[in-house]
């Protein structure tokens, strides 16, 4: 941002009588900081501050900036909505404690003073930071929509209880039945509604008048009251708005009718006014007032050390699945769905070969996609399969891919662990389709590592030891209420803990430094690297056609050994098996038998072992005596007892064969299908071109056009930049000053001349130097209909004969010639 202007002229000295006074005499950066929390505002930039003081005051706008604050802070504004307009900040604070010489009602938690008054100034702060409170300390003001959201009302007394206050109660009464209840409470008659309302509010407002009047109640009145005390503040009676006198009273319910002590909101139901819950609370709004966050417990210690480890070596696990998935799709892409997304069976077959549960690999399958390393291909006939990203991703060493991977989870709002729940009509949610994205997810995982962070290092804590702290963080950002009865934070903190795990970002429950890296956008490649395992470049071949893998592989030798052989099982020591089927899939990629036993010599700890290189010479002796090549299809071979031998089983008899020649069968089925038939007959034919040519197919062949990675939902506006802000602030300056600015008298120029005169190298000389000062100027122009006008302008650029200005009064950028410029006059600021 650039540096900030000089503040306004406006002082401090007198309190402000609105809002856009306050702001007035704000300096640049507090502006800014306020269009940094409430970027909404900025849509459009505000002309001037009595535009954005206006658009502070709306309900919209004040709701998202009442969700970002935390429970004592909006405790803090309740008791101010709760408060009389103006009240200071002694009143509000003794509000949330009690006055210190009134008995605390036995029902209210105690309250730690010194804590209150401790945290109570910041929470101030940040109320006149978001611009959700103004005025001075001796008389606070909430935004109108503020209180308008937070003032206990019978229909909503809001999380403090209360009820309205006994002016609002009693709006419509009667004047007759006022001066009933006057009387009722021992009070005199007065003259107008106005005066009897006062003196009833006067008399709640007594403690002592109030409580010697208590002391005459029947204790089943008091009862009553005490029912209502801390909300709701209304009951359920027949004929609430009979006019009972305290003659006349003969229940509980009737006495304190009489005397304004209840009121009726409706015909069947009263309401317990303000005043008098306050004064039976003891004077506190909350009844738990909370200043600080609630502790983390119960928590677990762990050696930091062995946790670094443990996610370390999750967070190397976490790559080989996203690759292992992404290998196995790049050669069987699965189909997507009409509406989007991944068929049931092929989230099952995906979890079988991830050898973990539906919901773990929709969230693999969710975070490849979010990283940008899987995505449909836009066929006609369309799939899932890689990107040319993730070939990019492959070259990168184990920890660089992690961070791809653990920046794409912390941002996205695409949640995998919904798929299966039901939409708004019932139906399944389709793993990676087009219902999945949740707004609050990213803030709730971020919500989660923060108060893992704050604990110290190795420290793990489950869902329900962190909930109370993430509530009392963001008590009105839940989301949600489930079928279940859990709010939405609720299901996504317990997820979240479970998929940090999943990818190392934490291990065993307790952040790991990798983790606190990414959590502080810092580079956590640099903090992963020395915690994983160096890649091993050898197996060791065993007799039984198995290699075993002690370690983490190179990237090509682990691709290449795939190639030749599957994995039979994963963990810290993969196992691979040579079979018939894998060896003549590495014949197929082109591989050679001789490439095959100079691979493994190469890479073997062992000698190669003498069934294994039987079995490779075996396969490849076999492999392409049989060519099918495309004619429907066509079998050729130089040996003609082979081909008999083909023609006469009873296997091949879907395909149709027919001789065409002694070393030519043709097929009424497809290659493919006869590659497929003749290699379940055991045989181990090769695919040919047009020209004769062996076809090389390789496993990995099948990848998207380019694609970019999917976009998190926003959470309302974006956060505007530096650069933004700046010239945001500066133009709702300009504005103001256009708006509020006392101008002088032209530089020179006739007597009653309507708009400035100077000459045209003074003009050109003023407009110059504001450009350099940042001035104002305010200017005499001629349009091209010889129209003139009086403007108040912002100078940019004078360049080439015109001048780039702001335009206060069209509040846009726009360009004047400078010929057209009958002279300039400075405005008094």
């Amino acid at each position: 941002m650039t540096a900030p202007q000089s503040a306004p002229r406006a002082t401090r000295a007198t309190a402000p009588r609105t809002l856009a006074e306050e702001l007035r005499g704000r300096g640049d950066e507090a502006v800014a900081a306020l269009l940094r929390a409430r970027p909404d505002l900025l849509n459009p930039v505000p002309t001037d501050l009595a535009q954005l003081s206006a658009r502070l005051s709306g309900r919209a706008s004040v709701l998202r900036a009442l969700e970002r604050l935390d429970r004592f802070t909006l405790q803090v504004a309740e008791a101010l909505a709760a408060a009389p307009e103006g009240a200071s900040e002694s009143t509000v604070r003794n509000l949330l404690t009690g006055p210190a010489r009134v008995k605390p009602h036995p029902g209210a938690e105690p309250v730690d003073r010194a804590a209150v008054a401790a945290a109570f100034p910041a929470a101030l702060e940040r109320l006149r930071e978001q611009a959700l409170l103004w005025g001075p300390d001796s008389g606070l003001r909430l935004v109108l929509a503020v209180r308008e959201a937070l003032a206990p009302s019978a229909v909503n007394p809001g999380r403090t209880g209360l009820g309205p206050t006994l002016a609002e109660a009693t709006v419509g009464m009667s004047p007759a039945r006022l001066q009933q209840l006057l009387a009722g409470a021992g009070l005199p008659p007065t003259p107008d509604p106005v005066t009897g309302i006062a003196a009833l509010a006067a008399l709640l407002g007594d403690r002592k008048r109030l409580g010697a009047l208590l002391e005459q109640a029947p204790p089943a009145a008091l009862g009553l009251l005490e029912r209502l005390v801390w909300g709701p503040p209304t009951g359920t009676v027949p004929d609430a708005a009979r006019q009972v006198t305290a003659a006349e009273a003969h229940s509980p319910v009737e006495w304190l009718l009489a005397r304004g002590l209840l009121l009726p909101s409706s015909p069947t139901s009263v309401v317990l006014p303000r005043e008098l819950a306050l004064h039976l609370r003891g004077g506190r709004t909350h009844r738990v007032v909370e200043p600080v966050p609630p502790a983390v417990g119960p928590v677990t210690a762990y050696d930091p050390a062995v946790v670094d480890r443990t996610a370390a070596g999750q967070a190397a696990t976490a790559v080989r699945t996203v690759e292992e998935l992404l290998e196995s799709w790049g050669l069987t892409p699965p189909p997507t769905l009409r509406a989007g997304g991944l068929g049931v069976r092929d989230l099952k077959r995906a979890a079988l070969l991830l050898e973990c549960t539906e919901a773990d690999a929709a969230f693999w399958l969710e975070l490849a996609h979010t990283a940008g390393l899987l995505a449909p291909d836009g066929e006609a006939d369309e799939v899932w399969a890689p990107t040319p990203g993730y070939d990019q991703w492959l070259q990168q060493d184990t920890a660089e891919r992690w961070t791809v991977l653990a920046r794409a989870w912390l941002a996205a709002t695409r949640v995998g662990r919904l798929t299966g729940t039901p939409d708004g009509k019932g139906r399944p949610r389709a793993a990676l389709g087009p219902e999945l994205d949740r707004s609050l997810a990213p803030s709730v995982r971020r919500a989660v590592l923060d108060r893992l962070a704050e604990l110290p290092p190795g420290t793990a804590a489950g869902a329900d030891a962190l909930l109370p702290a993430l509530r009392w963080h963001r008590p009105l950002r839940g989301g949600p209420t489930g079928a279940d009865g859990r709010e939405l934070r609720e299901t996504l903190t317990g997820w979240t803990l479970h998929e940090a795990e999943l990818l190392g970002v934490t291990g065993r429950g307790a952040l790991a430094a990798p983790g606190r890296a990414l959590l502080a956008g810092q580079d956590p490649t640099a903090v992963l690297a020395p915690l994983l395992p160096e890649p091993l470049d050898h197996v060791i071949l065993q007799p039984d056609l198995t290699a075993i893998a002690p370690g983490p592989l190179l990237t090509p030798l682990a691709q290449a050994l795939a190639l030749a052989a599957d994995i039979e099982s994963k963990g810290g020591a993969t196992v691979y098996r040579f079979t018939p089927g894998s060896v003549r899939r590495a014949l197929d990629a082109g591989r050679t038998a001789a490439d095959l036993q100079s691979f493994l010599a190469q890479h073997s700890r062992t000698p190669v072992p003498q069934p294994l290189a039987y079995l490779i010479d075996d396969v490849a002796r076999r492999h392409g005596v049989l060519r099918v090549g495309a004619a429907a299809s066509y079998l050729r071979c130089d040996d003609p007892q082979l081909l008999g031998e083909v023609l006469a089983d009873r296997r091949a008899a879907e395909l149709r064969l027919r001789l065409l020649a002694p070393t030519v069968l043709a097929a009424q089925a497809g290659p493919e299908t006869l590659l497929a038939v003749l290699r379940t007959m055991g045989y181990a034919p090769a695919a040919e071109s047009a020209e004769g040519d062996v076809v090389i197919t390789r496993p990995d062949s099948r990848r998207t056009p380019p694609r970019s990675a999917p976009v998190p939902v926003p959470d309302g506006p974006a956060r505007p930049d530096d650069v933004l802000l700046a010239a945001a602030v500066r133009a709702v300056r300009a504005g103001d000053r256009a708006a509020t600015a006392v101008r002088k008298a032209p530089i020179a120029g006739p007597a009653g001349a309507a708009v400035p005169r100077t000459a045209a190298a003074d003009t050109l000389a003023a407009l110059q130097t504001a450009v350099l000062l940042g001035e104002r100027m305010w200017i005499g122009y001629i349009n091209a209909e010889g129209l003139s006008s009086q403007r108040v302008i912002d100078p940019v650029k004078v360049e080439g004969g015109f001048v780039t200005a702001y335009d206060h009064l069209a509040e846009e950028v726009r360009t004047f010639a400078l010929h057209r410029i009958t002279g300039v006059a400075e405005v008094d600021e």
